[in-house]
């Protein structure tokens, strides 16, 4: 009796439903799926970018959520895995039939989804992955990073933008990293940046992601004697080299550049008074220079809700950005009222966001139109506390110049 009485229900609620104009699917909720690092290498901030993408649907979802549906967030551990990758997006879109999808983070995690994706003709948004679409060319791909519409030497031009500051210019440089999608993409901007340019390349070495012990190739590369070095680096291989430089008292004029995982919290109070002196790029720090619509408020939520977590505890870097790529999708879909994959990256193509991080707007190739890489420096750090890295002053902002709060001190003189 309760089964007959509970099918009739059901039936006079879809007939009501339909009598309203409205269907069935209405109800059910918008799918957003992506795979996330939240175990391995990249976990810490792979986890933070989950926490913000919590937070915008948290907020979409408290504002009635788009298209008068909820969304729903179905995401899955790729365990900073590249193969484990395209079978994660498969059962996204196949299995799970999400609405839309994301990238994981990073260049690493996200290259293996793009071949899925496009088969599936979805758009794509990725969180920080550097020129993935520059061997795609997919026009359906978005990239919230601002690397510019030239990823592929944003990174390397920037920190040879800060070299030319210091008097007398570097003319030897070293190149390294390791030999993975992200340094490989970085390098070999860098190499081409370098060519007419008034610099000696002096040590051009990759490394396997695989290594443990950093301290022979610092001191190789100290045997070459670089004014200059470029580092191109995921997490594990950054906190290698800070500890070998250390170890092995290298001191070139500029050291930086390229170091993925210097802008988590949890290197940043590992090393503490080690990491002064270097440069190294950031999305945003605290400086009266910079001041960015909404990044601040954001920023002190997602501490309150990352305290204790195990996450980064900072989320000045890729959780900003994360919670903007969100609001690109979500208006995008209100302005187009609905889902259709070809009308939404047309739109997306054709219009300016307002985000939390700014003014965003795409390229042909799904990149920035304007670069806003900064490139900054470790000054002046005396411990390792997590209140040293919320200061204004502990990372001065060398580059672009519209962000610019200091001047660059060499490398040597920082570290004394």
């Amino acid at each position: 009796m309760a089964s007959n009485a509970w099918t009739s229900f059901r039936v006079v609620t879809a007939a009501a439903a339909l009598a309203l104009g409205l269907s069935a699917h209405a109800a059910e909720p918008i799918r957003i799926g992506f795979g996330m690092a939240e175990t391995g290498g990249l976990a810490g901030n792979g986890k933070a970018a989950l926490i913000a993408l919590e937070m915008w649907r948290d907020d979409v979802n408290a504002r009635g959520g788009l298209l008068g549906r909820k969304v729903e967030l179905i995401h899955y551990d790729d365990q900073t895995n590249p193969s484990l990758v395209p079978g994660i997006y498969t059962k996204l879109i196949d299995v799970d039939k999400v609405d839309l999808v994301l990238s994981g983070y990073g260049t690493n995690l996200t290259a293996p989804a793009m071949p899925i994706v496009m088969q599936h003709n979805m758009v794509f948004l990725s969180n920080f992955a550097l020129a993935v679409n520059d061997e795609f060319h997919y026009d359906r791909y978005f990239q919230i990073q601002p690397n510019g519409p030239d990823a592929r030497h944003e990174f390397s031009r920037s920190f040879l933008a800060v070299g030319a500051m210091l008097n007398p210019k570097p003319k030897t440089i070293a190149l390294v990293g390791a030999d993975a999608e992200y340094p490989q993409a970085a390098l070999s901007g860098a190499r081409d940046n370098l060519k007419g340019a008034d610099y000696k390349v002096v040590y051009d070495k990759t490394y396997p992601p695989n290594t443990v012990d950093y301290t022979p190739i610092v001191r190789a590369i100290q045997a070459a004697n670089p004014e200059a070095v470029f580092i191109a680096s995921y997490p594990p291989d950054t906190s290698g080299f800070v500890r070998a430089i250390n170890e092995v008292g290298f001191k070139p004029k500029l050291l930086g550049g390229g170091m993925v995982g210097l802008q988590y919290a949890s290197l940043k109070t590992q090393f503490g008074p080690l990491l002064n002196g270097i440069v190294d790029f950031e999305q945003y720090v605290p400086s009266p220079t910079m001041k960015l619509p909404g990044t601040d408020a954001f920023v002190k939520r997602y501490q309150e809700k990352a305290a204790g977590l195990g996450v980064d505890q900072l989320g000045m870097y890729l959780p900003p950005y994360a919670y903007a790529g969100a609001q690109v999708y979500e208006q995008a879909i209100t302005a187009t009222g609905g889902l259709d994959q070809g009308k939404l990256a047309q739109y997306i193509h054709g219009h300016k966001f307002d985000t939390i991080v700014g003014d965003v707007e795409f390229g042909d190739n799904g990149e920035w139109k304007t670069a806003r890489i900064l490139q900054t420096q470790y000054r002046d750090i005396k411990d390792s506390s997590l209140d040293t890295f919320k200061k204004v002053g502990t990372q001065i902002i060398l580059y672009p110049p519209q962000y610019k709060s200091g001047d660059v001190i060499p490398y040597d003189q920082a570290k004394q």
